[in-house]
């Protein structure tokens, strides 16, 4: 009896999809303990040294080749990044990037595995170290995607490039493993692919936008300088709190007034400081600024509005030239825009809604927070694609809403993500991603 090549093909998939699903509920109890350990073990930006060394013991143990630690920062300290490879035939190299790193927040969340940890931070203060955002669901979501593709190798052709990022929240890791001659090392990926954890929905769920996904970030310092004198006597003076108040007001008319409506933009003014007594006029006020943009002309726009407003300020304000701001753009800490390529995201999201069935994948705005791992698509010279995995317990979100309320989402202390169904659909939806991506 001869089969429809349709029905080979559905019959194929349907084979495929409860192998998967049975290596998963063997791994799931493993994959949930490992997450408690890294969450109960959290490590800052820059220190997520048994983070990945966990990572690479596991990949290894599955058989892939693995570089670690690897990555340099500026300054040339290490970098504790994770690159593993397996290459399986002739065809595309997909990169998955996991991020490690946690955030310096005292947790508050009461469960039993809950983080403990305390570590010194850049200024050398004593701080908690929570995962905030949930990178220990990424990193452990990479284990149990690394063993599911070893173990389903006559599924896919091609070659597996696995990326533990260091220091995410720093927005430097990235650019550390670049910085290392990722590429020019380990070959150059095809697609490069990441998921986010987020409080949104309920776990079991994924969501996703096509295009701009989200802002480009771009950290700024504004020194405002002025003459200093006696609180007394203003008019010897050139006072920089006031012209620093006048700054800030007129920022706002930079989105309002400058940029194209239709370009969403945002200016923050995040920290502030000048003075040192009531009656002294100070010499400068310092500030510390961050933008958030989709595209590159609204970014330059934002960028040159900071600069001509700053200049215009003091010099309203009969500043000395000698004395006029300084305005620093901190390129180290800034971050490009994710962009969702348009033909990738609709082969992923036709591959996750054959995973996961319809009623789990989500369409999903883009949104203004940042992260770096559009560094990897090279200003879009690869097509990259980052899906959001929906981690809330359903029971409590719904209670939650019911009540008009919203669940502790990423960057807070009461951040609780529920382990088993987020863990397992993370591991399905990115298996099946990789595995449809790399037939080609």
């Amino acid at each position: 009896m001869k089969f429809p090549l349709f029905a080979l093909c559905l019959l194929s998939g349907y084979l495929q999809a409860q192998e998967l699903s049975t290596i998963i509920s063997n791994d799931l109890p493993q994959l949930v303990a490992t997450y408690k350990g890294i969450h109960e073990h959290a490590e800052l930006s820059h220190h997520e040294e048994k983070t990945s060394a966990l990572l690479a013991a596991a990949l290894r143990k599955d058989g892939y080749e693995v570089t670690a630690p690897f990555g340099h920062y500026k300054d040339g300290s290490q970098a504790y990044g994770v690159v593993a490879i397996m290459k399986n035939g002739p065809g595309p190299m997909l990169l998955i990037r996991a991020d490690m790193d946690a955030l310096p927040i005292v947790e508050e969340t009461g469960v039993p595995y809950a983080s403990h940890v305390k570590m010194l931070n850049a200024s050398g203060q004593e701080v908690g170290v929570m995962h905030a955002c949930g990178h220990d669901i990424h990193t452990t979501t990479m284990i149990g995607v690394g063993h599911a593709m070893a173990l389903l190798r006559d599924k896919w052709h091609g070659t597996l490039m696995l990326i533990g990022q260091p220091s995410e929240e720093t927005i430097d890791g990235a650019k550390a493993m670049m910085a290392d001659h990722l590429y020019e090392r380990f070959g150059t990926p095809t697609y490069a692919i990441a998921l986010h954890d987020s409080s949104v929905r309920e776990a079991g769920t994924v969501s996703m936008a096509t295009g701009p996904a989200l802002a480009s970030a771009t950290s700024i310092n504004v020194t405002i300088r002025g003459v200093s004198g006696h609180g007394a006597i203003p008019q010897l003076a050139k006072d920089p709190i006031v012209m620093a108040a006048e700054f800030i007001m007129e920022l706002q008319t930079i989105v309002s007034r400058q940029e194209d409506p239709s370009m969403p933009t945002v200016v923050t003014v995040g920290d502030i400081h000048g003075g040192t007594r009531r009656n002294i006029i100070p010499e400068e006020v310092k500030l510390e600024l961050t933008t958030r943009s989709y595209n590159e002309q609204a970014r330059e726009i934002v960028l040159d509005g900071i600069r001509r407003t700053a200049k215009g300020v003091a010099l309203a304000n009969g500043v000395p030239e000698d004395r006029a701001p300084i305005i620093t753009v901190l390129e180290d800490e800034s971050a490009p825009s994710l962009y969702n390529d348009p033909k990738l995201a609709g082969r992923a999201k036709a591959l996750l809604i054959q995973a996961l069935g319809p009623q789990n994948v989500f369409d999903q705005e883009p949104a203004m927070p940042s992260e770096d791992f559009g560094v990897f698509g090279m200003d879009h010279k690869i097509p990259t694609f980052m899906f959001w995995l929906n981690a809330m317990d359903p029971a409590k979100l719904k209670a939650a809403q019911a009540e008009g309320k919203t669940l502790a989402g990423p960057h807070n202390s009461h951040f609780e993500p529920s382990p088993e169904p987020t863990l397992k659909t993370g591991v399905t939806a990115m298996t099946s991603l990789a595995i449809g991506l790399l037939q080609n």
